[in-house]
C-alpha cells in the first residue's frame, strides 16, 4: 500500500514536469525511500524539492515512517536509458562495450544507438610518421557496458 502510493506520487510529479524523468527508484524494508532524477536540462535543487515535497506532503508521519532522499543522477554517473544520451549530444563520452573502449563525442543519439566521432593518429599508409585520421562509430545501446561523461577542466 504505502510503496504503490509513493509510485503513484512520483509518477504525478514527473507527469507534472514532464523536463524530469527517473534514474532509479527504491524502497528498503525500513522505508528508506530513495529516488535518482534527472533532466533534460539537468537538475537543480529545486527540482529535488519539488519530487521531495509531492511525495512527502502526502503523507502524515505519525502514521508513515519513512525518510526520503531525492537525488539528481550526477555528473559522472553512468549514462542508463537513451535519454540521457539525448541530453549529452555534444559532449565527450567514454563507452565501453564486452570488447572495445571508446573516448569520442557524442554526435547523435537515436533510440536504439549512439554515434561517436574522435581522431587518431596512424601510421601512414606509405612512408614513415603518422597521419591523423578521423572515426566514427554507431554503438548500440544494448553493447553499451557502460558509458559516463568525460569531465575535463
Amino acid at each position: 500500500m504505502f510503496v504503490n502510493t509513493v509510485k503513484e506520487l512520483l509518477q504525478g510529479a514527473l507527469e507534472e514536469r514532464q523536463d524530469l524523468f527517473l534514474i532509479d527508484f527504491t524502497i528498503d524494508n525500513g522505508n528508506a525511500i530513495s529516488i535518482i532524477i534527472d533532466g533534460d536540462e539537468g537538475v537543480k535543487v529545486e527540482d529535488c524539492i519539488f519530487i521531495s515535497r509531492a511525495i512527502e506532503n502526502n503523507f502524515d508521519r505519525e502514521e508513515h515512517d519513512f525518510s526520503l532522499d531525492v537525488a539528481s543522477a550526477g555528473a559522472t554517473a553512468p549514462l542508463t536509458m537513451p535519454r540521457q544520451y539525448y541530453k549529452s549530444v555534444g559532449r565527450v563520452l567514454e563507452v565501453k562495450t564486452e570488447n572495445n573502449k571508446y573516448e569520442g563525442l557524442l554526435v547523435d543519439a537515436t533510440e536504439t544507438s549512439i554515434d561517436l566521432e574522435w581522431k587518431t593518429r596512424e601510421p601512414k599508409p606509405i612512408g614513415k610518421g603518422k597521419v591523423t585520421v578521423q572515426k566514427k562509430e554507431t554503438l548500440n545501446y544494448s553493447e553499451i557496458k557502460d558509458a559516463r561523461v568525460v569531465i575535463k577542466f
